[in-house]
């Protein structure tokens, strides 16, 4: 098996994953893995892209800054911040560790954020996500609960499957959020996730949902 199919296989096994236990023992063994096989093998241009938007839509004020579903890293060195202004959130302590062993963050949260965000006191400036909103992964139900963590009019930058988007409720629930004057109205930006063009996933696409809270 080339390091190319070893990459797909990985992907497919995280898509798979049903439950929190389910990924927490995946990730157990993929976050080694993770840069090298994964996001190297098959051009996971996914985090540049997250970091583009960010700073597009960005100001001083914009910080510290959330990167929910961190994994080990890749968002945070795309974006290039100073650590002091960057938390990382993962479900994983294995991927929490690579990322820690970067430097990259001024504090790793360990968390399942689909239970809810209580144990997180915090008023973050922006969040930013890539690949963390996806089959097996987070679903919109997430979404308003994120805004507690975040102060008004705080930047969001959340990257989402776009076969997810289309058939787990995000553009409802945006809506929803919208109609409570929960958030402004947000914009959406459809990029590449996987720039080898001989991945099985290249032409993947995922949709950053870019809006700010009310």
């Amino acid at each position: 098996m080339s390091d190319q199919q070893k990459a797909e296989q990985l992907l497919e096994g995280a898509y798979a994953l049903k439950t929190a236990d389910d990924n927490i023992r995946y990730y157990r063994d993929f976050a080694p893995l993770y840069d090298t096989r994964f996001a190297d093998e098959l051009g996971y241009c996914y985090p540049a892209a997250i970091a583009r938007v960010y700073h597009q839509h960005a100001g001083t004020e914009d910080t510290p800054i959330a990167d929910i579903g961190c994994g080990t890293g890749l968002v945070a060195a795309e974006i290039g911040c100073k650590p002091d202004n960057i938390d990382g959130l993962d479900i994983s302590p294995e991927m929490l560790a690579a990322a820690g062993a970067k430097g990259l963050y001024n504090r790793l949260i360990e968390i399942d954020l689909a239970t809810g965000t209580n144990a997180i006191k915090h008023q973050y400036g922006a969040m930013v996500s890539a690949g963390t909103f996806t089959h097996g992964h987070l679903g919109a139900e997430v979404l308003p609960s994120l805004l507690s963590i975040a102060r008004p009019g705080a930047l969001f930058c959340l990257g989402v499957n776009s076969e997810h988007f289309q058939t787990h409720d995000f553009e409802s629930t945006l809506a929803s959020m919208q109609r409570d004057n929960l958030i402004h109205p947000p914009v959406l930006e459809r990029v590449a996730i996987y720039s080898n063009p001989d991945s099985e996933h290249a032409d993947d696409t995922a949709t950053i949902l870019v809006y700010r809270k009310a």
